[in-house]
């Protein structure tokens, strides 16, 4: 690959169209496939805007959810491919596509260090034969998809029956990518959920082929070893191979935040870097054989791939992640929001963005999923929210029914951020007559909830100038607490340079290593479960808080003795270093339970 960073996905609209921006300087990108009705008319906006022919694709339309995806998808490879191969044609001219994309690359970066020598070549045939080899070697950025594999709501017809397994909104969504034109890869993320992981099964793309390769992909996101591992074997044993794990920081990452038992991000990428061969070995058997019984051999072992992401701020983390934990890349999301070329932010949000300070990001119970949810306090759907409760009419009116999970009041799973589910959870509280402090704390609970489905599109509806008349504009944004630390918006080139250390955006401002911001937002997060759990506290709760304690001081003994591997060891950042570590494990230690 071009690059050793990728854009992971950014919710549901902000990244949507990512790879038509940066595909072709070859920097690969990940898409969200959950919000079918938001590909439809991103599919209508692209198709139109580069004169293509658009048919829509009706829900009255058998599997009008996959087709949906499918095509959409396809549109996105066709009109990358074209993008790549103008931009490979294209004489090399200062200012040019062609020069731009050579000019983002690393600076160790052989192919990036062949152009610099081409440029300097007199103009003769030997320029000309370099030129072609240059442009051979280029390779445009992966168009990955992105699938919520516990987001898989059943669906319903009409007539209140079901429309069957195979039509769960994950499944769907699955079929979408897998009946596509993409040599990519699905990155499954928020746990595993079997029935879609047997599903993959009956789609041969992921099988080996005559030569060994693999037209499309499993990429895992996950959050431990141990997790990481128990998928990877249910996959091989299906003769399915999981070819990147991408590591996120628990907390300290954007949209749903999976916290772990504590187990932090350095500790975590030294499991995977001590362990990775053994995994490897212990998931090739399995696979191997799995083919077999599938009638398929192969000789070439298939490559597998470590990335990590969620809080990577500086040029000397990212260089520190891959070369001491020999990641194969890293992910940079939140910082990309602040890039108006490479995604969807319309113009108010980002105002807001730029001028945001550190206790605007804040970890909240916002998502109608109940999992934790990163979330930006000045954001225009929480502004709705509040406005909304002042008028008695909480909750929103829920249109697209695609985190409907909650049977609590009804027999047809509804939103527990749907005005109807607000409504029934209020009549219970109230006839329950709690105490003032009890009711108010499940109340806030209750109405803290919004709507992702409409408020992580919006944006890129506003931003493009295609919102519909009486559409709801609110939006909801969902950005990792280390966008706090970036002040303006910048260019696709500024970013980029930022991450391979030739310009720095953050310098001289005050931010935390990326391992000391996540300490402290687990610190954070076993006081507020603490809290919450200090009239109930259990034997088993209690054990269950001890342990995460203990690994975070395990985490905090790692530390100590990793800082000598850091880079940049000058007096004051060991001062800083040693110094925040202390105050960090002396409020930990500090936590009674």
């Amino acid at each position: 690959m071009a690059h050793t960073f990728h854009i992971p996905v950014l919710g549901l609209g902000y990244s949507i169209d990512t790879p038509l921006k940066v595909a072709r300087y070859g920097i690969s990108s990940v898409v969200s496939i959950v919000d079918d009705e938001l590909i439809e008319r991103m599919r209508e906006y692209h198709s139109r805007k580069n004169n293509i022919d658009f048919k829509p694709i009706n829900k009255s339309v058998d599997d009008y959810r996959a087709k949906r995806i499918t095509g959409y998808l396809n549109l996105i490879d066709e009109l990358v491919y074209n993008q790549f191969t103008k931009l490979k044609n294209e004489p090399f001219e200062i200012g040019s596509e062609i020069c731009r994309y050579f000019e983002l690359l690393p600076e160790d970066s052989q192919l990036g260090q062949g152009y610099d020598l081409m440029m300097e070549y007199p103009e003769n045939v030997r320029k000309s034969i370099f030129q072609t080899i240059l442009r051979e070697k280029m390779t445009a950025g992966v168009i990955d998809v992105n699938i919520m594999a516990k987001v898989d709501k059943l669906n319903y017809a009409a007539d209140g029956s079901s429309t069957g397994e195979e039509n769960t909104d994950a499944l769907a969504a699955f079929r979408g990518f897998a009946n596509s034109n993409l040599q990519s890869s699905v990155i499954l993320s928020a746990g595993m959920n079997p029935r879609l992981y047997s599903y993959i099964e009956t789609f041969t793309d992921f099988y080996p082929d005559k030569a060994g390769d693999l037209k499309k992909k499993i990429v895992l996101k996950v959050s431990d070893f141990r997790s990481a591992f128990i998928q990877a074997k249910f996959l091989a044993k299906k003769g399915l191979w999981v070819s990147e794990f991408r590591v996120e920081s628990g907390l300290n990452c954007g949209g749903h935040a999976f916290a772990t038992e504590g187990y932090l991000l350095g500790p975590i990428l030294e499991e995977f870097k001590t362990r990775r061969e053994e995994m490897y070995n212990e998931l090739f058997g399995p696979y191997q054989l799995a083919l077999l019984t599938k009638g398929i051999s192969i000789e070439k072992k298939p490559s597998q791939r470590i990335s990590a992401q969620g809080g990577i701020g500086t040029a000397e983390e990212n260089k520190f992640f891959l070369d001491h934990y020999n990641l194969d890349a890293t992910g940079w999301g939140s910082p990309f929001l602040l890039v108006p070329e490479a995604t969807n932010v319309d113009e108010a949000t980002l105002k807001q963005l730029t001028g945001a300070e550190e206790d605007d990001f804040y970890i909240s119970d916002a998502s109608p999923l109940g999992i934790l949810f990163n979330n930006f306090k000045s954001s225009s759907i929480n502004t709705q929210r509040i406005e909304r409760m002042a008028k008695g009419r909480p909750g929103s009116p829920c249109t697209k029914k695609y985190l409907c999970t909650n049977t609590e009041f009804t027999d047809v799973p509804i939103c527990t951020a749907s005005r109807e589910y607000q409504n029934l959870k209020i009549k219970q509280l109230k006839a329950q007559q709690l105490p003032e402090d009890e009711y108010k704390a499940k109340f806030d609970s209750a109405t803290e909830k919004i709507c992702l489905c409409e408020g992580l599109c919006s944006a890129v509806y506003l931003k493009l100038d295609i919102i519909k008349p009486k559409e709801n504009k609110a939006v909801s944004i969902c950005p990792g607490p280390n966008l706090a630390y970036f002040k303006r918006t910048y260019s696709l080139e500024e970013m980029v340079k930022h991450i391979y250390g030739a310009v720095d955006l953050l310098d001289k401002v005050n931010r935390p290593h990326i391992f000391i911001k996540e300490l402290n937002l687990y610190i954070d997060y076993l006081k507020t479960d603490m809290q919450k759990h200090l009239k109930d506290l259990s034997d088993k709760k209690r054990k269950s808080l001890n342990n995460f304690k203990t690994q975070l001081q395990q985490g905090i003994n790692y530390y100590k003795e990793l800082v000598n591997e850091l880079p940049n060891q000058t007096p004051d950042f060991l001062n800083k270093w040693f110094s925040e570590l202390m105050q960090s494990e002396n409020i930990l230690n500090h936590i009674a339970i």
